[in-house]
């Protein structure tokens, strides 16, 4: 069996997102933190809308389900991610800084997705 390039990538990212939701839904109280200091209010119904966000796109990727709907529904997640890292740690760019590199780069990835 013979899987192309874009079908590893898309596997790939549905596969990452899965520690993501399971992360939200052990440490949500935690989480909700994390978006409030991101300036996402009421934070727990943003925690509870971006687990389901992921979720849909975990399961469409994965399993190839409307896969560019669920790219551009990862794309938007991993956006949001960017935005508060950067909210919350400023605009450093490095990983030690905690920077938004990887979720830019995922949400990216995601984008591509979406539209091959």
């Amino acid at each position: 069996m013979h899987i192309d390039l874009v079908e590893w990538l898309r596997l790939l990212c549905g596969i990452w997102f899965l520690p993501h939701l399971i992360g939200k839904g052990l440490h949500y109280e935690k989480a909700s933190g994390t978006f409030e200091n991101a300036g996402f209010r009421p934070a727990k119904l943003f925690v509870g809308f971006t687990m389901v966000m992921e979720a849909v796109a975990a399961i469409g990727l994965v399993f190839s389900i409307y896969p560019r709907m669920a790219a551009a529904v990862g794309a938007v997640v991993m956006l949001g991610a960017a935005y508060a890292v950067v909210k919350i740690n400023g605009p450093n760019w490095r990983w030690q800084k905690m920077g938004p590199e990887y979720p830019i780069f995922w949400a990216l990835i995601c984008l591509l997705l979406a539209i091959v």
